[in-house]
């Protein structure tokens, strides 16, 4: 009898080991993928793509057990050569090749140049072809950076105690309420797509104080504009005992902190492939929505259209004037108005037209919302039946306000957005795996 006793561990060391320097003069093996070829004769350079970067094997002809005419472009590869020090190549090193086993040949050619350095064609293209363009590592290091923003954030939130949960995404109805849901069938009774994990990280808060979530939420909105998506991946946290919704902006703050030190350690590569530059989170400016509004009227003579919510392009002149007057990328806009801000908020008990809450905007977009919830039973009954709604609808959501909940607030923070801020994209789809718009439903 045969038995599996854990991962079978393959002779095949990795860029990492080998730019150590202890494998120059040595054979190695390494599997890869074609990426690009350069025939010049005697000599062709084949390019393999690993999940670590790129690799510079050198076929020689007579010395190479292989004929490289075969070789075709996205054909996986078995190789073994010396490694040689070259300071040309990628990393610092390439493989003089002696043996080539080829696992296995693409039908076709690919319909765009993966292997030029930046792919050359729009973004419909790149997202038509994406399970292709994803290869090119341009496109490739994007979404290991944002690989590291989500690590970076389960990290540091399981350093500060909290528990990371799982909600469920079919619902009887959304958290922000509003028509734009996606409704569906669900055996004859009415349900929806979540649009937030709002109820179930507050219920959760009753349990464990402290947690979080990484996944998709949907929104049914018929926008079709550079900074919205149908799916995205929110990351949410909830804490509870707080004494102020500051404590929920300061811990956003330190996870950003932490996130960006993680990236200049971790994903260095990265970052110079795309030239980015990791903006200073030291310290985050706070500014009251108000008087967010008033200040960029006076000083880019705005005229204030509308005093309940702010309009995209005041949100870019807000993220323009803490960038000249702060030199910072990140504003805090806090104090949100209460008929802005859903029933749950809590408002400010200095002034009830506004709320408890804010939004984090990162170069003139926002990419968080977050605030204190109201905790008391009584205190969102009234809420609730102020704004004509039933509480009965919602009354397994409202169990944990009957029973006791402690004082607490929380965020959730737009994923695609704040990958594309930080890597200075135009469109949230470039920072989107794949995307679900109001056009695209495949691939």
């Amino acid at each position: 009898m045969e038995f599996i006793s854990g991962v079978t561990e393959k002779d095949m060391p990795g860029i990492r080991e080998i730019c150590a320097g202890e494998y120059e003069g040595k054979t190695v093996a390494m599997e890869g993928c074609v990426h690009t070829i350069r025939d010049m004769g005697e000599v062709a350079f084949v390019i393999l793509r690993k999940a670590e970067g790129l690799v510079q094997c050198v076929y020689e002809e007579g010395k190479t057990d292989f004929d490289v005419s075969l070789l075709k472009e996205e054909s996986a590869l078995r190789v073994t050569g010396t490694v040689s020090k070259e300071e040309r190549a990628p990393h610092g090193f390439e493989i003089r090749l002696l043996t080539v086993e080829v696992l296995s040949q693409p039908a076709e050619a690919p319909p765009i140049a993966i292997g030029k350095w930046k792919l050359n064609t729009s973004l419909e293209t790149k997202l038509a072809l994406r399970p292709i363009s994803l290869r090119n590592p341009m496109e490739r290091a994007k979404f290991r950076i944002q690989e590291g923003i989500v690590r970076g954030f389960r990290d540091f939130l399981h350093s500060q105690s909290f528990t990371e949960i799982r909600t469920p995404k079919i619902v009887a109805r959304g958290a922000e309420g509003g028509s734009n849901v996606f409704r569906l069938d669900y055996f004859n009774k009415k349900a929806e797509l979540g649009q937030s994990p709002q109820f179930y990280k507050q219920t959760m808060v009753g349990v464990y104080d402290r947690v979080f979530e990484v996944a998709p939420v949907f929104r049914a909105e018929k926008h079709n504009t550079v900074r919205h998506l149908n799916e995205y991946t929110s990351m949410d946290f909830e804490m509870g005992y707080i004494d102020s919704f500051e404590e929920v902006m300061g811990m956003e703050t330190a996870m950003l902190q932490y996130t960006f030190s993680l990236l200049s350690r971790e994903y260095e590569a990265e970052l110079k492939m795309l030239k980015v530059e990791l903006p200073d989170v030291s310290r985050i400016p706070t500014v009251r929505f108000d008087k967010a509004k008033e200040l960029v009227a006076e000083k880019y003579s705005r005229k204030i259209k509308n005093p309940y919510d702010l309009e995209p392009e005041e949100e870019a002149l807000i993220g323009r004037y803490f960038k000249e007057e702060c030199g910072s990328d990140f504003v805090f806009v806090t104090h949100y108005p209460s008929k802005k801000r859903p029933f749950y908020a809590m408002e400010d008990p200095e002034n009830p037209t506004f709320t408890l809450s804010f939004d984090l905007l990162f170069k003139g977009l926002e990419i968080t919302t977050g605030g204190q919830r109201i905790h008391d039973y009584d205190t969102i009954i009234k809420k609730m039946e102020s704004r004509g709604m039933d509480p009965e609808d919602i009354s397994s959501y409202l169990m944990i306000f009957k029973y006791g909940m402690p004082p607490h607030g929380g965020l959730g923070i737009g994923l695609e957005r704040l990958t594309m801020r930080l890597l200075d994209e135009a469109n949230v789809r470039e920072t989107t795996l794949f995307p679900r718009d109001v056009t695209r439903l495949e691939p």
